[in-house]
């Protein structure tokens, strides 16, 4: 299925939204973003965004909406309607088959609460069979440092997550457990090994927490 990946270049934000930021949310330039999404939408088609929470709920969208839906997870079978999923950070999970897309917000919190496989598992009641999942760029397992409290109660669940920073202290891998959960589902998939961290390309929240959005898009 058609889908692309966005990163911070050629767009109409200034700092420090520099350039193509995608987030209406972040404090930028509310004409600036509209130029952004307008550029996207040139590229793409009409695309739905939503207003993601780090939950575990999803909707169905059959149509464009001017209000974005409250969810971290977007599925649909319309022909030529593009879903978006905004990050900073996270991971950007598009999941795709013949008849049904999604777009899918997956942080800690969203791991933590099987937000894929739940979406997953609506994308089959709908009627997907083979379902293929992208893992856009996000941070890495080397970058993203976590407190030991955090990092036991993702690993009680995921122990492929556990992870150690380059100074040897604690860390989470994400997308390495989001594939583990994928992979038990028999979605086959393609990751990113880019982190957004490290990646001047890409905007991060660990980074600069007053920055902007990447996006990842998809549609059928």
């Amino acid at each position: 299925m058609p889908a692309i990946f966005t990163d911070r270049r050629a767009g109409s934000s200034l700092a420090p939204y520099e350039s193509f930021n995608l987030a209406i949310h972040v404090g930028d330039d509310p004409v600036a973003v509209a130029r952004n999404r307008a550029s996207l939408s040139q590229a793409v088609g009409q695309v739905q965004f939503m207003n993601q929470i780090h939950g575990d709920a999803f909707v169905v969208v059959n149509q464009l909406s001017d209000i974005d839906p409250t969810c971290d997870a977007l599925i649909t079978t319309t022909a030529g309607l593009g879903l978006a999923v905004l990050v900073a950070d996270c991971i950007p999970l598009l999941l795709s088959s013949s008849t049904v897309v999604a777009a899918v917000h997956v942080g800690r919190k969203g791991l933590l609460n099987s937000i894929a496989l739940k979406v997953i598992h609506e994308m089959r009641r709908l009627g997907a069979t083979a379902i293929h999942a992208q893992l856009g760029a996000s941070i890495c397992g080397r970058c993203y440092e976590v407190p030991e409290a955090m990092a036991d109660e993702v690993v009680r669940t995921h122990p492929v997550a556990f992870a150690l920073t380059r100074d040897g202290t604690l860390a989470l891998d994400l997308p390495k457990a989001l594939i583990a959960d994928l992979v038990g589902q028999a979605v086959t998939y393609e990751a990113s090994t880019i982190c957004t961290l490290e990646d001047q390309e890409y905007f991060s929240y660990r980074r600069h927490n007053i920055t902007g959005r990447n996006a990842g898009v998809i549609w059928l």
